[in-house]
């Protein structure tokens, strides 16, 4: 008796060639979804989930246009998705000291210790400034200056016109330029 819940064997041409292409544009996919979400693991989900939602309707794609503004088009729909449930999510309360109670009893780093690990591990101020801009700023942002879309192609990504990625890139920049100048003049004070 045969498995009825594997999937056949992928044997269509054109969804073969559709998948190969797809695949070859998961870095570009990884670094918007790393970049909108600031979170790896968050990240890894948006992109898994991109991708499958990509195969899935693969056949919405239409051949000979622009397969990369198509993917990332999803992986940025997600991304509001995501942020929109998040939003709807009511807030969790952290741990309390008490909570690290047998954690310390049995011997656990020192506080500095971990001081220096998290500040080791915290992201630069280039991507804490990025974090800070709103999120249409940092939409623009992240899909031109990382993703090296063209205006035109993140304005097709982010259903706008190129007039308003060009604005919106401008002011962004203009925020990260402030935010960092003031960041380094915080530490030569």
């Amino acid at each position: 008796m045969a498995d009825e819940t594997a999937e056949a064997p992928v044997t269509d041409p054109a969804r073969l060639v559709f998948d190969e292409q797809a695949l070859a544009l998961a870095d570009d996919v990884w670094r918007v979804a790393r970049r909108l979400t600031r979170d790896p693991q968050a990240a890894e989900d948006l992109m898994q989930e991109a991708y499958t939602r990509a195969f899935r309707s693969w056949k919405q794609y239409t051949p000979g246009t622009n397969l990369r503004a198509w993917l990332l088009r999803i992986v940025h729909n997600l991304a509001i998705d995501n942020a929109r449930k998040q939003q709807r999510q009511p807030e969790q309360l952290g741990l309390e000291a008490d909570d690290y109670y047998l954690y310390d009893r049995l011997g656990g780093p020192t506080v500095a210790d971990v001081d220096r690990l998290v500040e080791r591990l915290s992201p630069g101020p280039v991507l804490e400034a990025l974090g800070q801009l709103s999120l249409p700023f940092r939409e623009v942002v992240v899909l031109v200056d990382l993703g090296d879309l063209s205006y035109q192609e993140a304005a097709d990504v982010l259903e706008i016109p190129v007039g308003t990625v060009m604005s919106r890139l401008h002011r962004g920049r203009r925020v990260l330029k402030k935010a960092l100048a003031d960041h380094a003049g915080g530490e030569t004070a």
